[in-house]
């Protein structure tokens, strides 16, 4: 899989390249890509999301409703994305959601933090991510796949601002706490990853290079 750093990046602007990455894959132009960036802020939030969850105020920050699977979540400054643009028939059989927590769970433990994924009870809403172990949640994770390739992909809070997470509901998923690798490291007195060491342990343990 091949790794592609890119910078901050609108989110509509990132939305229509993506469109073109997973075109580019299913004519076989490119391979298997990992792109990296972060966003501007933005809460986007899939089809199937009760818009009670949402801000009650939209004039800060935007809502944009897009075609992944999943519910609401931000995006911002101090993020982490992930767009993960792959051939899943080429894979063969392989749960690609249990895949990437795990490949994401793996990353961030080469930088110490030990971090768990988590099996959704029958009927409740669904626990994709990635959390810790007193199961506050540190990574969202959303995709879709069309013609079996991927889109959208993870987005891993680095240092953002997390008072954002307090006005609307997170992933449909009421009374839960999300954090950040700042805000764990802090609670261990260990310095802060640098955003460039987070890309770096990820790509590397999903074997993006």
């Amino acid at each position: 899989m091949r790794r592609v750093d890119l910078g901050e990046i609108e989110y509509g602007k990132a939305a229509e390249a993506m469109r073109g990455w997973v075109d580019e894959r299913i004519a076989g132009q490119e391979p298997d890509r990992l792109f990296l960036l972060s966003h501007p802020p933005v809460i986007t939030y899939g089809p199937r999301t009760d818009l009670s969850d949402l801000p009650a105020d939209t004039a800060a920050i935007p809502t944009v409703q897009v075609d992944r699977g999943g519910f609401a979540t931000y995006h911002g400054p101090g993020q982490l994305v992930g767009y993960l643009v792959i051939n899943v028939r080429e894979r063969g059989p392989v749960d690609i959601v249990r895949w990437l927590e795990n490949g994401l769970i793996e990353g961030l433990r080469d930088l110490g933090f030990d971090l768990i994924r988590r099996d959704t009870p029958k009927g409740a809403s669904s626990l994709v991510g990635v959390w810790t172990a007193d199961h506050r949640k540190v990574a969202a994770i959303g995709m879709r796949i069309r013609h079996g390739v991927t889109s959208h992909g993870f987005a891993v809070n680095v240092d953002p601002d997390l008072a954002v997470f307090h006005q609307f509901t997170a992933c449909g998923l009421h009374d839960v706490t999300t954090t950040s690798l700042a805000e764990l490291a802090r609670e261990r007195g260990l310095a802060v990853p640098a955003e460039a060491a987070v890309r770096d342990a990820i790509a590397r343990a999903l074997g993006a290079d």
